[in-house]
């Protein structure tokens, strides 16, 4: 898919997701149906769900979409707790190449990871997307992902 065809799903999810979660403030509820929109526009992730801070330094599986994920990642393992622990997005196109890449399916060749920060800057929660594709995520899906992250403010505001 090229960068140009991505633009337009993005800019139609953004809709749809507006008009989804506009008022709501649960944290759940706006995760639950930005994955669902993501993971049903976004046909290149096979696996599109949030990890959530339950504890300090630790995610938890939280709404998904697609296979079983891990059901917790520590701060210090994987592309998620990189994220996590870096607050920066990290776009793998060979997590082969990593060695502290976590496999949570053998199918997985590319994958992207966006930090949620609250309104004083915390990590709440991470979006990872999985590809069976290498190379399948692109500065587009990083921008567009950024963007429907942006839903989630009224949920994590103090």
């Amino acid at each position: 898919m090229n960068d140009a065809e991505k633009q337009a799903i993005y800019a139609q999810l953004l809709a749809n997701c507006q008009a989804l979660t506009a008022g709501e403030t649960d944290e759940i509820a706006l995760m639950a149906t930005l994955v669902c929109e993501i993971h049903q526009a976004l046909p290149y992730s096979h696996w599109t769900g949030f990890y959530r801070v339950t504890e300090p330094r630790l995610l938890k599986v939280g709404p998904y979409q697609g296979g079983h994920g891990c059901l917790q990642i520590s701060f210090d393992r994987g592309v998620c707790g990189k994220a996590a622990n870096d607050k920066a997005v990290q776009r793998v196109d060979d997590v082969n190449s990593l060695p502290y890449h976590i496999a949570c399916s053998s199918s997985t060749l590319s994958e992207i990871v966006l930090p949620v920060l609250d309104d004083t800057g915390e990590v709440r929660a991470v979006l990872d997307l999985d590809s069976n594709d290498p190379a399948a995520f692109s500065a587009v899906d990083e921008q567009g992902l950024q963007a429907l992250l942006a839903l989630l403010a009224p949920a994590f505001k103090h």
